[in-house]
């Protein structure tokens, strides 16, 4: 990823020329690790993310909705209270560090104007969002690091404020290109120019040191010690020109995406390196490069926040679920042994004449074997031998019951085994908050979850409307987001004559092209089909299995749980999920 400190000069003067002279209008922190404070000007209004997660951390102006929880965490309180009304007077970096400064004239409880500092250190793992009073001193931070965490330097509340120790590298704002160039020749013979550019300069990242390397070397390594007259000179002039953009600003927003279409890492030049292996396209604004850039990424990260919870409880079912199988299945095996209990009792009967009480041990022909062979057959001589053929046929009957229960006690808990697994394939599916609060509402339902204190005679929430989408010869196709959902999409609102979709033996979502009395097309049944795995476990492999069959041919069970149907009458379609 490539938010280096030069990328994040280009980034304060964006949100600087928008931000500054406007008021703080709200503030939220949708999850542990974001916060976004919403500006109003006199003719504007602006919502700017501060992200501190570390695979995502970042500051920039964004226009992506993002769902708040209901109630806000203390943090987001304190800086309500602190900074709600504030007016943001600017926004500093020292050199290039990757931390934002932003300055706020608030008012206290006493009336009196303050100036209050808000620190966005965006620096991977590390990063943090730290709020600081008038005299320099941390009121609190997003992060708080003590002296178990850290020896080097304490972030709590009540200590003095110091940025992160420096290293040593020269900085784009005070060196020239020759002493670029001297330092680079201080350093090993043997290493590459790009990772000679990370050692020396402050602010650049891999994907920029690759570029001036490239550029150097028209394409080709470089390294410190096959460096010509020519290459030095080569090296200053690209330097230079660097050194000009960090310092003017003068970069511009660019993205590099992948043959799957996927964002790869991005810069503030452009770039060449990749050749015709990657697409480079340049963006209008360097905050809506980051909320394309981080789009899919953060959303999936605060889905799996939010849905922690319910992915641990139904981890916790599952584990106790297959052990439970396990072990019945290892008891089943014993139950196996059944019929020898019988025939040794058998065989003690018909020789009871025979057998002394006292004895241990008997050898008795064994008439069920065509060979008559003789087996060897242990007795407690404390009992008759009519006491011990009594005591086979019992462990024989107690056997025969115990696979009768156990079969079915194995065959309900790979059911359930089953239902939780499309549970986890609703999670994977969930998009939003309201997708999880249904989630949530199903599972306590069905016992996995307590219900809220208060809730118990509240009418429920209706559920959220089937994702709709539309084949190329204008069929409706629709699919469940949840169990719940398939359940009302398939037995309720389906028609009989629709087609209903589903992958063969993998959890997925129901999907119906709905035909309003009309034959659908092949191209709209493929379609369908290609949707069904698209919601489904196997939306990454090829070829998935799906069947389909008529609305009519679908039912459910007396007492199966949401979601659990069976089907006859039906065909199966070999599909790619991944087809456009």
């Amino acid at each position: 990823m490539a938010l280096d400190g030069a990328f994040l000069r280009h980034l304060k003067s964006e949100i600087g020329d928008a931000l500054i002279g406007t008021r703080v209008d709200k503030i939220f922190q949708p999850n542990r690790d974001e916060l976004i404070f919403a500006f109003r000007g006199f003719d504007a209004a602006y919502k700017l993310l501060i992200s501190a997660r570390a695979n995502s951390a970042r500051i920039n102006l964004t226009k992506i909705p993002v769902e708040n929880p209901l109630q806000p965490p203390m943090l987001c309180m304190l800086l309500r209270k602190k900074l709600q009304g504030a007016k943001l007077l600017g926004i500093e970096q020292p050199d290039l560090e990757r931390a934002l400064l932003l300055r706020f004239d608030s008012v206290n409880e006493l009336g009196d104007h303050v100036e209050l500092t808000l620190a966005a250190e965006i620096m991977g793992r590390y990063s943090n969002i730290i709020l600081i009073d008038e005299n320099g001193k941390i009121i609190d931070a997003l992060k708080r690091v003590d002296a178990e965490m850290s020896s080097e330097r304490l972030v709590l509340p009540g200590l003095l404020y110091r940025l992160p120790p420096p290293q040593n590298k020269l900085s784009m704002l005070q060196c020239t290109a020759e002493e670029v160039l001297a330092r680079i020749d201080a350093l090993p013979r043997d290493m590459e120019l790009s990772k000679a550019l990370l050692a020396a300069l402050q602010g650049v990242s891999p994907i920029v040191a690759r570029e001036v390397q490239n550029s150097v070397g028209r394409g080709g390594e470089v390294f410190i010690r096959s460096m010509t007259p020519e290459l030095r000179e080569r090296t200053l002039y690209f330097v230079r020109r660097l050194i000009q953009t960090v310092r003017e600003t003068s970069g511009a927003p660019y993205m590099v995406v992948d043959a799957q279409k996927k964002p790869k890492d991005f810069a503030f030049l452009d770039i060449h390196q990749y050749g015709a292996s990657m697409v480079v396209s340049k963006k209008e604004r360097f905050s809506e490069l980051l909320d394309d850039f981080y789009a899919e990424r953060d959303q999936i990260e605060r889905m799996r926040v939010k849905s922690h919870d319910l992915l641990r409880l139904l981890t916790n079912h599952a584990d106790r679920l297959n052990r439970k199988v396990a072990n019945q299945t290892a008891e089943l095996a014993d139950c196996a042994k059944r019929d020898t209990y019988r025939i040794q009792g058998d065989l003690i009967s018909a020789n009871m004449y025979a057998i002394e009480k006292g004895t241990e041990t008997v050898r008795l022909q064994n008439f069920y074997d065509e060979n008559l062979a003789e087996i060897e057959i242990r007795l407690d001589p404390a009992l008759t031998p009519q006491q011990n053929a009594q005591k086979y046929y019992k462990a024989y009957r107690k056997a025969k019951t115990a696979e009768e229960k156990l079969t079915e006690q194995i065959a309900l808990a790979k059911t359930e085994l089953a239902y939780i697994d499309s549970v986890f394939e609703s999670l994977a599916l969930a998009e939003s908050e309201r997708d999880l609060n249904e989630i949530r509402a199903e599972l306590a339902e069905q016992g996995y979850v307590r219900r809220q204190r208060g809730r118990k005679n509240q009418k429920a929430a209706p559920l959220s409307a089937p994702l709709k989408f539309t084949t190329r010869d204008g069929f409706t196709v629709l699919v469940g987001r949840n169990n719940r959902q398939n359940d009302k999409l398939t037995m309720k609102d389906a028609n009989n004559n629709d087609i209903w979709f589903h992958t063969k033996n993998i959890p997925g979502s129901h999907t119906v092209l709905v035909t309003d009395g009309r034959t659908p097309t092949e191209a709209a049944m493929e379609e369908a089909a290609v949707l069904a795995a698209r919601h489904s476990r196997a939306k990454d492999s090829a070829q998935v299995p799906v069947d389909y069959t008529q609305i009519r041919y679908v039912s459910k069970p007396q007492g199966a749980k949401p979601g659990m149907v069976v089907y006859v009458n039906y065909k199966t379609i070999f599909v790619d999920p991944t087809k456009n």
